[in-house]
């Protein structure tokens, strides 16, 4: 899960790792590190425990020389703390050798054994530097970076991109890859890496993925890619279709605050291009031909965190309009289960980044057992994407706070575009209803900016709110994952005890939980469906209200059942009731967003947590 960056060219390689490095410190913010070979020849490092701002204050009040051939990293911890010995970069061969590494190396141990009986001397607790020992002791035999660095990757086990270079080699970085993603970034005389298209967008949207198994040797004017044998491979250039500008926090009081606001864009860019003369079309979706839409009997949906609950959301639609059996599992436990796969089930993957590695070895696994995958990723090039059937990508642009909110959104929106798409091939959705449907989502964008005028109320009850220590959150139908999104997103960023349930089961187990005081959001489904269930979750209000709770409705505007019995009401304009998570989760991030700010807490990189999930 952390940040890589490497840069070969004319330009100044302090100043394009660090700013690659703030671009990625989402990746990983419990150090930070650079290594530089200068124009003398040596390798300067220089690497802080800490968040990046550590590392540039100490480079500010004592630089160290540049160069043009650089590497730098930015960590989240795996083996060994955030210490100032356990950043990256790694030196070998007499400090003349520098690694740095993303993933875990499983067999580092037996490794590190083999080192220490060589003569190494290790300074930190992580597995990096087994690497950077052993690829040290392979250039004093071969000489040669490349041969040294090939022999030693194939012995690596687990899921690792590495990136090295050494001072006897200058204008060379190499990288490898195995289960981690690594990227090239092609400009014009200059070469870059990075675990992210954000390491070097500032610099060029012509970019590779490298492919997994795969060594890159990028040089200023050359870029070389071959297998782990030696064997050269065929890579597939494309353009990153946002800028730098994107990736940057503006006049925002933070990154979540700026991705809250894009929301509507979010949905707007995803539905664009898909829906034509009043109905979904997805060229996207052309490996799956009609027939094999009308063949599927069972629809997976694979996903952790997030992404899960945007999956339970979809699920209640693509049964709905496409009257598929549905099931939503948690990816690292779908494998672990030994599931009934074949042919005929659909997996349909979520991934933000596209290189969640639980959910990555789900796709793996799903396809060895013959079923077809489908995956809904917001990141181009990515693993995940590349190595399904087909990918939705959600358009939703680059998200840098931890705590996922636009593309969470996007992933909703993918799936109702899927659901409306195989309704309509499986002719199970009535065409006047599916054209109502798709007028009435092309309306939801602006129906998210309504519900965002809210956020001056939602400012205020999270000050009034700061000193609580517990939130439940309720829900019915599509409302239910959208509590159980509301209560993570608390958990996420403002640290304090929060749970979403079903409203049913409220009589089953949970109303114990109710106090006097106790903070609790219902989202309530509107009063002018027929589905009876919006009787049913205003009695859920009045037996928590009668208990003593503090009850803040998230509601249809005009609901006058509701008012009687709820102390706060955040209102969503009328829409259609599928339509309705897109609307309620907004508030829902907007309180987390400001509990975790009236905390004084930083509301962007909360403890423990990194964006990109790239380890199991």
């Amino acid at each position: 899960m952390c940040g890589i960056v490497g840069y070969v060219g004319p330009g100044s390689s302090q100043e394009v790792l660090i700013g690659g490095l703030r671009r990625l410190e989402y990746r990983g913010y419990d150090s930070a590190g650079i290594a530089v070979i200068t124009d003398e020849g040596s390798v300067e490092l220089r690497k802080r425990a800490g968040k990046l701002n550590v590392l540039t204050s100490d480079l500010d009040a004592h630089p160290m020389p540049d160069g043009h051939t650089g590497i730098g990293h930015t960590r989240w911890a795996t083996h060994g703390g955030p210490t100032d010995e356990n950043a990256h970069p790694h030196l070998a061969d007499g400090g003349k050798l520098a690694l740095i590494h993303n993933g875990i190396i499983e067999n580092f141990a037996e490794l590190r054994e083999e080192a220490l009986a060589a003569g190494f001397e290790f300074k930190s607790e992580t597995d990096t530097e087994v690497a950077a020992a052993l690829i040290g002791f392979e250039y004093a035999k071969t000489n040669s970076l490349e041969l040294a660095f090939r022999n030693v990757v194939s012995r690596l086990e687990g899921a690792f991109t590495l990136l090295a270079l050494h001072a006897n080699e200058p204008g060379l970085v190499l990288g490898a890859r195995l289960n981690s993603p690594l990227v090239i970034g092609l400009g014009e005389g200059e070469n870059f890496l990075g675990s992210d298209v954000a390491a070097f967008v500032e610099y060029t949207h012509k970019a590779i993925a490298v492919g997994q198994e795969q060594i890159v040797a990028v040089r200023a004017e050359s870029v070389e890619i071959t297998d782990f044998d030696g064997n050269p491979a065929e890579a597939e250039t494309f353009e990153v279709n946002w800028d730098a500008s994107a990736a940057e926090k503006g006049g925002w009081s933070s990154f979540m605050a700026k991705e809250i606001d894009e929301d509507p864009i979010a949905v707007e860019n995803t539905l664009r291009g898909r829906i034509v003369d009043g109905r979904v079309e997805f060229a996207e979706l052309a490996e799956l031909d009609d027939t094999y839409f009308r063949e599927i009997d069972r629809v997976v949906i694979i996903a952790c965190g997030t992404a899960s609950y945007a999956g339970m959301v979809g699920s209640y639609a693509l049964e709905a309009w496409a009257r598929f059996p549905v099931t939503v599992e948690l990816a690292h436990e779908f494998r672990y289960r030994n599931p009934v796969l074949n042919e005929r089930t659909l997996i349909i993957s979520i991934s933000q980044s596209g290189e969640t590695m639980d959910t990555l070895m789900a796709v793996r696994y799903a396809r060895e057992r013959g079923a077809k995958t489908v995956s809904i990723c917001n990141t181009q090039g990515a693993t995940i994407p590349r190595e399904s059937d087909a990918v939705l990508y959600t358009h939703a642009g680059p998200e840098v706070a931890v705590a996922s909110t636009k593309a969470f959104l996007a992933q909703i929106t993918a799936l109702y575009l899927f659901g409306l798409h195989a309704g309509r091939i499986r002719e199970t959705l009535d065409e006047s209803y599916e054209r109502e449907l798709v007028a009435e989502f092309q309306t939801v964008p602006d129906k998210i900016r309504t519900v965002l005028e809210s956020r001056p109320r939602i400012h205020e009850l999270a000050n009034w709110m700061a000193d609580t220590r517990s939130v439940l959150f309720l829900g019915r139908h599509v409302g239910y994952p959208i509590a159980l999104e509301g209560a993570l997103k608390l958990k996420e960023i403002a640290y304090i005890h929060a749970e979403g349930f079903a409203a049913g089961e409220l009589k089953h187990g949970p109303i114990a939980l109710i106090d006097h005081g106790q903070p609790v959001f219902v989202v309530v489904p509107s009063p002018r469906h027929d589905d009876s269930l919006h009787p049913k979750v205003v009695s859920n209000i009045q037996e928590i209200r009668a208990r003593g709770a503090r009850v803040l409705a998230i509601c249809e505007q005009g609901d006058a059942a509701v008012l009687p019995f709820a102390d706060e009401v955040i209102a969503f304009p009328p829409t259609d009731h599928f339509f309705e998570p897109l609307l309620a989760v907004v508030p829902l991030q907007s309180f987390a967003l400001e509990l975790s700010a009236a905390k004084g807490l930083d509301v962007d990189q909360p403890r423990n947590l990194a964006k990109s999930v790239t380890v199991e």
